[in-house]
């Protein structure tokens, strides 16, 4: 997410921002936190109306964040909207450590069981269904060995016979 955006969810101005960032520069050490954008890629979020114009930015060179550095910048700003966001990211890592740690002694055992009767009950499935084809099958075949001696015995049915009893000529 780029400053300009970021500052305005955390309800401060966008050089608020970047100043808490240059005082916290540490804090988002290394490109997977933020990274400042090239006059290029500026170029290129404007030629695609992604951006407006250059005006967006307010003269500066835009910062952009990536979830890791959102969350930091929640940490360093000084707003009601930040400091929520920031108990929200702490309460939800305690959540997850939690659930982690406190996994069922054997949830591995009962998902491998689960697994177990569900590839049972999908072989029965097939199995049933390959038991119906095959009775598809022989009935189909009854059908086509029926179908070709009706076939055969209409050919010999509809030969043209020879009228029996006086003929004029011609008829």
């Amino acid at each position: 997410m780029l400053d300009r955006d970021l500052a305005q969810m955390y309800g401060v101005e966008t050089r608020v921002l970047k100043q808490a960032v240059k005082r916290n520069i540490e804090r988002f050490d290394g490109d997977d936190f933020m990274f400042e954008l090239t006059d290029y890629e500026i170029e290129k979020l404007v030629s695609q109306f992604v951006i407006p114009s250059k005006s967006y930015f307010g003269g500066a060179k835009p910062y952009a964040f990536s979830e890791l550095g959102v969350a930091m910048l929640s940490s360093v700003l000084n707003s009601k909207t930040a400091i929520e966001i920031n108990r929200n990211i702490m309460r939800a890592f305690v959540a997850v450590r939690q659930l982690i740690t406190n996994l069922p002694a054997d949830r591995v055992g009962e998902l491998q069981k689960e697994v177990r009767e569900l590839k049972q009950y999908m072989d029965e499935i097939l199995t049933d269904q390959n038991d119906i084809n095959e009775e598809t099958y022989v009935q189909l075949e009854l059908i086509n060995q029926t179908l070709a001696e009706l076939q055969t015995d209409k050919r010999i049915t509809d030969k043209p016979h020879r009228r029996i009893g006086f003929h004029k000529d011609g008829e």
